[in-house]
């Protein structure tokens, strides 16, 4: 398993964001109360799908998902997969369990709090697809090393995705595009970009639902990109 290294300089050892926004409706906080700590992901030990569910299976990884779509869309167009999403945001966690609810899904498993430190208590080889849509941008250059797209963090995905097992990017900032794709061209060792043209980065691939996120960031002008990477 990859070490986990808190304060090297070489990788980012923390997320950066908010932890709650809006307060809680009662219906919210029972979610919270009674569903998460039945799916949460444990505090200790692998974090590997016989160890979460009970069985070997397709496992894939979330970085900060939002209000859940993306990862109950895919939990359910993939049921026989296994899904980990993380999320610092109560009021996202609170969308996911919702939609767990809603939908009847028994093959997702949540963390609320930072994705690196359930990533790194994966073993190496395991993931089949790590997700990381619209990361908060941090656009001042000072605060560049605050993004998930840098090379320690991108050298931990790549260290936990099996051989063809594929990393997708999505954004909506300019700013993240250009330093995303300047970290991605120092892992062409570890990454195969899958693009055959502009149409790969302007149009959504198939099972890559629209958030709400992604909505607001059109109605807003936004051009949005998407990137798919394939592990060597």
């Amino acid at each position: 398993m990859t070490a986990y290294k808190p304060g090297d300089p070489t990788t980012l050892n923390r997320l950066y964001g908010r932890s709650q926004g809006r307060k809680l409706r009662k219906g919210q906080q029972d979610l919270v109360d009674r569903l998460l700590p039945q799916i949460s992901v444990p505090e200790e030990g692998a974090v590997t799908a016989r160890a979460l569910f009970g069985q070997d299976a397709p496992l894939h990884f979330e970085i900060g998902f939002g209000a859940g779509e993306h990862l109950a869309y895919r939990a359910d167009m993939l049921p026989d997969h296994a899904f980990i999403g993380c999320e610092p945001f109560v009021n996202g966690v609170v969308g996911a369990l919702a939609h767990v609810r809603d939908m009847a899904l028994t093959n997702v498993r949540l963390h609320m709090g930072d994705a690196l430190e359930v990533l790194t208590r994966i073993p190496d080889g395991a993931l089949s697809f790590v997700y990381l849509l619209h990361p908060d941008p941090w656009p001042k250059a000072r605060h560049a090393k605050r993004r998930m797209m840098n090379d320690g963090p991108i050298n931990m995905i790549a260290a936990k995705l099996k051989p063809g097992g594929e990393f997708r990017f999505g954004t909506d900032h300019p700013v993240y595009l250009r330093h995303a794709l300047m970290v991605m061209r120092r892992h062409t060792d570890q990454f195969e970009w899958l693009v055959e043209g502009p149409a790969s980065w302007q149009n959504r691939p198939g099972g890559w639902p629209e958030t709400r996120y992604e909505a607001k960031a059109r109605q807003l002008g936004h051009e949005v990109w998407y990137f798919r990477f394939r592990r060597r």
